[in-house]
């Protein structure tokens, strides 16, 4: 009889050491599991970057946040996350979100990347397994990273942490390529979001970027709830070529995601030019429909629809 009573206790102990799910919790696992089966929609259109010119700024929306732009002669790839799941890993096997669609480049059909730019490190922006796949192919051959403050530990494992450097709000820095390609001059900038990872890491940072180079200039919002005076305080004579900008899960993230109307009011605070809508179209993260941020997007901007780079997933946009 004691022998049982032990035995229940020990059982009783052991679950008290399980983490406690919440509601929310135990819907997202039902949805993991209800999407296992599920297929993963091939990208619409497939770039081929290998016939891209080396001058003007070239861009391709591969996915989620993930772009690939090229300016003037120097490659730049955005919060790379090309796996088939985001969250986190077990050995080979990564626990989360399912694509809704393909990447239109998988790591090994990339050209060569000269820098990584990670704006947070949210594990749909932060793919460790995408970083080491770019790690095995582009650590010897020159590839540069930058990264929001206090994110860099996170690439440990990926060949990359020794080439990262981070950036806080307002800082600058200026990288040099080969071949004497010149200068590209990046500066983190204020956006209103958050950086940490999982619940507790609250001490890591998170960013936009400006990307200026032989007198063009490009802004990569990252990701970002509405921040109207941050992104006034970013315009300068010229304005910007480009603007990537986020244009969904909103619903119910809006604390912490921009509508599609506030993305185009902020880049027109900016005076950006022309905008790549991204953050949409790839994983199931809120509650709104499928199509509707481009849809909103889209009406956004009816007056001006030539300011729209691009609207599906491996389409190409080229400006001279």
């Amino acid at each position: 009889m004691h022998g049982i009573e032990n035995r229940v206790t020990a059982i009783r102990r052991s679950w008290r050491l399980l983490p406690a799910f919440s509601r929310r919790d135990l819907r997202y696992l039902r949805l993991l599991w209800a999407e296992a089966k599920r297929p993963i929609v091939p990208a619409p259109v497939r770039p081929q970057p290998g016939a891209w010119p080396s001058k003007g700024i070239t861009a391709c929306w591969l996915g989620h946040s993930t772009v690939l732009l090229n300016f003037d002669g120097v490659t730049i790839l955005t919060d790379p996350v090309l796996g088939s799941r985001i969250g986190i890993r077990a050995g080979p096997v990564v626990i989360g979100m399912k694509r809704l669609v393909a990447p239109a480049l998988k790591a090994r059909e990339l050209p060569h990347i000269d820098l990584v730019l990670l704006s947070h490190a949210h594990m749909d922006h932060f793919d460790r397994g995408t970083l080491a796949q770019l790690g095995a192919r582009f650590a010897r051959r020159g590839v540069q990273v930058v990264t929001a403050h206090a994110t860099s530990d996170l690439l440990r494992g990926t060949r990359l942490q020794r080439v990262a450097r981070e950036l806080r709000w307002g800082e600058r820095a200026t990288l040099e390529f080969s071949d004497d390609r010149g200068e590209l001059e990046i500066e983190a900038i204020e956006v209103r979001h958050w950086g940490a990872r999982l619940r507790t890491d609250n001490h890591r940072g998170y960013c936009g970027y400006l990307l200026r180079r032989n007198g063009r200039a490009v802004l990569f919002a990252g990701d970002t709830a509405y921040a109207p005076e941050a992104f006034a305080r970013l315009r300068r004579p010229g304005g910007y070529d480009l603007a990537l900008v986020p244009i969904g899960t909103y619903d119910p993230w809006i604390a912490n995601h921009c509508t599609p109307e506030q993305a185009v009011r902020m880049a027109d605070l900016a005076g950006a030019r022309v905008l790549l809508p991204i953050h949409h179209q790839t994983f199931k993260l809120s509650r709104e429909p499928f199509d509707e941020p481009l849809r909103r997007f889209e009406a956004a901007l009816a007056k001006t629809p030539e300011r729209i780079a691009l609207r599906r997933i491996g389409e190409t946009f080229r400006l001279e």
